[in-house]
């Protein structure tokens, strides 16, 4: 890989912790959300981070196949549904729903661009074949 970016954040105190990035743009509490355990919802936690990180790169990807296509479309969305799960010999696994909206173009052609999109994102890359990642797909 040759790389494009990098950036680096320090978390301390894990899930009821502080995350802060080497710019300090990023500077913020986590905390275990209320059906892990946690006191309340009131806090950002780690699958909400990975949710916002998937949904905004995948989007940026979705716009630059629609850009190399030449294809007309609407504002494009995605909404990145991230849940944390308990798999096999007592550890803990996620998995992925993009629901990915592109109007003003026919449902197969929304099919056919997200797919694309799926091969380029990185989010999509990295995970390939290490958790589950379900594309649903709209045009309205």
């Amino acid at each position: 890989m040759k790389t494009l970016y990098t950036t680096s954040v320090t978390a301390k105190g894990g899930r009821n912790g502080h995350l802060k990035s080497d710019n300090g743009i990023l500077d913020l509490e986590v905390r275990t959300p209320k059906t892990l355990g946690g006191a309340n919802d009131d806090y950002a936690n780690p699958e909400m981070l990975f949710a916002a990180g998937y949904a905004a790169c995948f989007d940026s990807a979705l716009n630059l196949v629609i850009s190399k296509s030449k294809t007309q479309t609407g504002e494009t969305s995605v909404v990145a549904k991230v849940s944390l799960g308990s798999i096999e010999n007592g550890a803990f696994g996620l998995a992925v729903e993009l629901d990915v909206n592109i109007p003003g173009v026919s449902l197969e052609e929304a099919k056919s661009l997200t797919e694309k999109a799926h091969q380029v994102c990185p989010y999509s890359n990295a995970t390939r074949n290490n958790i589950d990642v379900k594309l649903e797909v709209t045009n309205n």
